[in-house]
């Protein structure tokens, strides 16, 4: 991965400074600088707008109790195409307006998903069937053994601030 990383920052401004000095050679340095300044505002608005889209999705799934994975990986998302598009360079603007179509995130979702899965690095937790327990008219009894103990001994606990078994 560090290699990829460093052949990344290596490639990426060498490709744009070609890119730039064809571009250049075709409709002129002003006419690129301006270009670059537009995409940089598009960026901004693109993000600002998906970003309040994504936020509010985010807030409705946590008011219904889920966890928002996905509004999670599209603002991830979207701040990496935010950070492209202000970068200065049509290749990382291309890029960068690529991660603000909801359907290549849904497909780079749906890759990353299969490879943490496969790779065993995550799991999913669903909602239990009836969160209520089996009668469905109070929460579920959980079975254990338990200790009491008293607040005012701390001198029991050991050097990691557990308390030792009696």
């Amino acid at each position: 991965m560090a290699k990829f990383i460093l052949l990344a920052f290596i490639a990426v401004p060498i490709i744009e400074i070609a890119v730039f000095l064809v571009v250049g050679g075709r409709i002129g340095v002003l006419n690129t600088i301006i270009m670059i300044v537009i995409t940089a505002m598009i960026g901004t608005w693109l993000l600002r707008s998906q970003g309040l889209q994504t936020l509010q999705r985010a807030q409705e799934s946590l008011n219904q109790n889920v966890f928002p994975v996905s509004e999670v990986f599209d603002g991830l998302c979207l701040m990496v195409a935010g950070g492209l598009l202000l970068t200065p360079g049509f290749v990382t603007d291309i890029f960068g307006l690529l991660l603000f179509v909801p359907r290549v995130r849904g497909t780079l979702r749906q890759i990353a998903w299969s490879f943490l899965t496969r790779s065993g690095r995550a799991g999913a937790w669903t909602k239990a069937e009836n969160p209520m327990g089996p009668g469905g008219n109070g929460p579920a009894t959980i079975d254990g053994k338990f200790r009491e103990i008293d607040q005012d001994k701390t001198d029991e606990t050991d050097k990691d601030g557990k308390i030792p078994p009696r």
